[in-house]
């Protein structure tokens, strides 16, 4: 990694990376793909709930692509707010707010139609919690968004995908579906980052990212692909 990038490790992994000198450069590919989702929104600030901050890379990239943007994030690591807070700090007046909360008992605590976006990016022992892809969560994500909102959830997973296709079989009350994954992990090679979006998409979800690099699934691909999950 460059010098001026600042790396988290959980669990043996490195969890997030930040380029402290340009917020805006995503250096893990999963990030940038989000990046992309959140620069497909109509423009302007956005009100925007983070379920899992570790080293606050995409609240950086919010506050420096939409400025004056209110971001709430759960983090439920005080040792890692902390750990970030000294060694990569938020810039002053970034409109971020950290609570040391859980996303399930943390999205709790959030007003009806408060987001603009959610952004699930939260792991333990290397895996999203299964509370966080429960029919019960999406509910409240739900609950939590306004009528034109975007759910976007970060998953790791393999082929045949059971946690991405429960995900999805519980998500599809949300609105429309995309699913971006990467074509290695698409074929078994290894498990990978796949990244769904949930609710009222906007146009080309993901911006268009090189065919090689990323497969895009929409509308029917969708449930062809990643259909038949339990609803949980």
């Amino acid at each position: 990694m460059p010098p001026d990038v600042y790396v988290l490790e959980l669990d043996d992994m490195q969890q997030s990376a930040v380029d402290l000198d340009d917020p805006t450069h995503l250096v893990f590919d999963y990030m940038r793909r989000v990046g992309d989702v959140i620069d497909r929104l109509p423009p302007g600030p956005l009100r925007v709930l983070h379920v899992g901050g570790a080293a606050m890379t995409l609240p950086r990239y919010v506050h420096a692509t939409r400025p004056r943007s209110a971001q709430i994030v759960l983090e439920p690591s005080v040792e890692i707010i902390e750990q970030v807070r000294s060694e990569a700090p938020l810039p002053p007046r970034s409109g971020i707010k950290v609570r040391p909360v859980d996303g399930r008992s943390g999205i709790a605590g959030i007003r009806d139609g408060y987001a603009d976006m959610v952004i699930l990016d939260a792991f333990a022992g290397g895996r999203v919690p299964d509370e966080l892809t429960s029919g019960a969560f999406v509910e409240d994500v739900r609950r939590v968004l306004t009528p034109s909102g975007v759910f976007v959830a970060n998953l790791v997973d393999r082929p045949p995908f059971p946690q991405v296709r429960d995900f999805v079989a519980v998500s599809r009350d949300l609105g429309d579906i995309a699913v971006g994954v990467e074509p290695s992990t698409l074929k078994g090679r290894r498990s990978g980052n796949l990244i769904v979006v949930c609710g009222a998409l906007p146009e080309v979800p993901f911006g268009s990212p090189p065919p090689m690099e990323y497969r895009v699934f929409t509308g029917r691909a969708v449930a062809d692909s990643f259909g038949g999950g339990a609803r949980r």
